[in-house]
């Protein structure tokens, strides 16, 4: 699983498209988003304040400022407020013209993040940002797909500007509209097809490394990010993750020659010094006895030591992990079936009543995964849905009671 933004992308993104709404001007839309932005720590506010120092405007001082994760910000200019973010959120202040909203859509198939800013109940216009891929990634991606491991990328972004990237990424699936503080949930849910590895680098990325097996940090990640991770790439390269399996399966093969020869050698040479092959007539010399040990020692360490002629980046000798042999043992199609759907996670669907926005969803979604036996839960506030998936059973009156304690109302669970 690789995180978006730093790690298969250089985490440096910069605007590429500005849309004013009608009667709106450039520096007008500029001068809000620098003054709602230059509060932010978020990648994509770097972006813009860049940008409007470059055409050398000046950002007005903002009160009341509030950072809503995966949404967007708010603050007051004037004593009005102004905000910016995600279509679903600034969906929820004001009207988003149909002209901007196809715009924005176009924007994301191209793979960038549409951002909207509106102030006093109207919607000003769209800056649009674009992180660029890292010229190594899709190369990294190829080599880890090689060795038989399925890549996923998870970002924050809209479906379509993460369908974009994953493209031309090569990932072979792509999860967004992933909150900071759900990355850790995904990975407990990839958990159930597999072992997960991790790569990230920022501090919301902390949680996702932990609950992996294997957490790799980015080097030029965050101190937090570090220290949760098992793995710190001293590069901020993501062609070191397939070195690094590489050299993890490298002294794996190793460390079972030398297991192999040290029962061989051992299974022969104690009977031998034991004593047990004497009425053949066969002994050892305490003295070749000795030299025999030290031999063994030196062919084990000798053995290790070729690690350091592993080629970290040669691809060539790169290959899938052999799966088991499926049984011999034939079940009657009925019974397989069966054994199958039991495998399955169980799915729950719930219909709930009074979801207005994703701030909604993100709470309801919350409140679901916050029970034990919930992996996932996807609302939706268009449809009026929870999809719940469960590892276990779980009684339908601890999912409606969750829900409703946010003040939702649950109408039925199928």
């Amino acid at each position: 699983a690789l995180d978006k933004t730093g790690t298969i992308t250089s985490g440096e993104p910069k605007v590429t498209d500005i849309l004013p709404a009608d009667g709106v001007t450039e520096t007008e839309l500029l001068t809000l988003a620098a003054a709602l932005e230059c509060k932010s720590e978020h990648p994509l506010a770097r972006a813009v304040l860049a940008y409007a120092e470059a055409q050398q405007l000046d950002a007005p001082e903002v009160t009341d400022f509030a950072a809503l994760p995966g949404n967007g910000l708010s603050a007051k200019l004037d004593g009005k407020e102004i905000f910016g973010g995600n279509a679903a959120f600034t969906g929820t202040k004001v009207t988003v013209p149909a002209e901007l909203a196809q715009a924005a859509a176009e924007l994301s198939a191209q793979g960038k993040t549409p951002l909207f800013f509106g102030g006093a109940g109207r919607l000003l216009g769209v800056i649009a940002v674009a992180d660029t891929i890292k010229e190594d990634s899709p190369r990294a991606i190829r080599e880890l797909q090689a060795m038989g491991i399925k890549v996923v990328m998870l970002t924050g972004d809209n479906q379509r500007t993460a369908d974009a990237v994953g493209k031309q990424a090569g990932v072979d699936a792509v999860i967004a509209g992933v909150l900071p503080d759900g990355k850790e949930a995904v990975i407990h849910q990839l958990q159930t097809a597999g072992k997960v590895a991790m790569v990230g680098d920022g501090i919301n990325d902390a949680p996702a490394l932990t609950r992996a097996e294997t957490g790799i940090a980015i080097g030029a990640g965050a101190d937090v990010a570090l220290d949760a991770a098992d793995v710190v790439l001293v590069r901020s390269d993501l062609a070191d993750v397939p070195a690094a399996v590489r050299l993890s399966r490298a002294v794996v093969r190793n460390i079972h020659q030398n297991l192999f020869w040290a029962f061989f050698y051992n299974t022969l040479g104690i009977p031998l010094a034991a004593g047990v092959f004497v009425p053949l007539g066969l002994t050892l010399n305490p003295m070749f006895g000795a030299a025999a040990m030290s031999l063994s020692s030196f062919c084990v360490v000798s053995n290790a030591l070729r690690l350091n002629l592993f080629k970290l980046r040669d691809p060539k000798h790169d290959h899938k992990h052999r799966k088991k042999p499926a049984s011999t043992n034939t079940a009657p199609t009925e019974e397989k079936t069966t054994m199958e759907k039991e495998k399955e996670p169980m799915k729950k669907t719930m219909k709930i009543e009074g979801m207005m926005c994703a701030h909604c969803e993100a709470t309801v979604k919350k409140a679901l995964e916050a029970i034990p036996e919930v992996v996932d839960a996807e609302v939706s506030h268009t449809a009026g849905t929870a999809v719940v998936t469960l590892q276990a059973g779980v009684d339908d009156a601890a999912l409606k009671k969750a829900v409703e304690d946010k003040d939702y109302k649950v109408l039925g669970i199928e």
